[in-house]
């Protein structure tokens, strides 16, 4: 673990309940994390990566994500994306992400209309994406997942824009939840948000079992590094 690291912002909205897993693993592979709540309109000076951590954000009463997107917090996040800064979203924060805009694509009611929650397969779609840029293509990533509205969705011609451009990053093995094609995880067309059902922060530890989530996080926190070579 290195002593010091970049700074990533987890925000915090109520119903949040995956966020000090985040920060734990994140810290497990060496930045430095401070928490953002959802009320505040601003990120740290010293922001290099955001995470949107899991959970049930203002309790999923509307649609998940739907209310989140409205939070102060949001206006950062999409001022930091529009700078270019690295931005995962892990469940409920893809989710948050499709909500906002930032990411294409809805998520619905999974297929069997059940919460699922196991160790997945995920399959590495392609590696320009720079939280994947460790990864192989076809390299698959177990990562546990738990959802009951991970089912990604959009219209067959948006799916083939986005898969001509590169951005379904990551694809189920076998059908977790009914998404579309199988997809995920997905990226913004400038590919620095990324947005991803399974869980990576609960796959980095081999001491608790598989360890696929390691890779992306540390894309993300080596895209953080670069980000501070080039605003430094």
């Amino acid at each position: 673990m290195s002593p010091i690291g970049p700074v990533v912002a987890v925000v915090v909205f109520p119903g949040s309940n995956d966020d000090r897993d985040a920060a734990l693993a994140l810290q497990f592979l060496g930045a430095e994390t401070r928490f953002v709540w959802h009320a505040s309109a601003h990120l740290p000076a010293e922001t290099a990566a955001v995470v949107l951590p899991g959970g049930f954000s203002y309790g999923d009463y509307l649609r998940c994500g739907a209310i989140a997107r409205f939070a102060p917090a949001m206006v950062a996040v999409r001022d930091f994306a529009a700078e270019g800064g690295p931005v995962l979203g892990i469940c409920n924060g893809f989710q948050i992400l499709c909500e906002a805009g930032l990411l294409p694509g809805i998520l619905r009611p999974n297929r069997q209309l059940e919460f699922v929650c196991r160790d997945v397969a995920v399959r590495v779609e392609q590696t320009e994406s720079l939280f994947t840029a460790a990864c192989e293509i076809g390299e698959e990533l177990v990562i546990p997942v738990k959802h009951g509205e991970g089912n990604w969705f959009a219209g067959p011609g948006q799916l083939a824009e986005l898969e001509a451009r590169g951005q379904v990053v990551l694809r189920y093995t076998d059908d977790v939840n009914g998404a579309l094609d199988r997809v995920a995880g997905v990226t913004n067309e400038a590919g620095n948000v990324l947005g991803l059902m399974p869980h990576p922060e609960h796959a980095v530890d081999p001491l608790l079992g598989p360890t696929g989530g390691a890779p992306i996080l540390q894309g993300l926190i080596q895209a953080a590094h670069n980000r501070l070579l080039v605003t430094t």
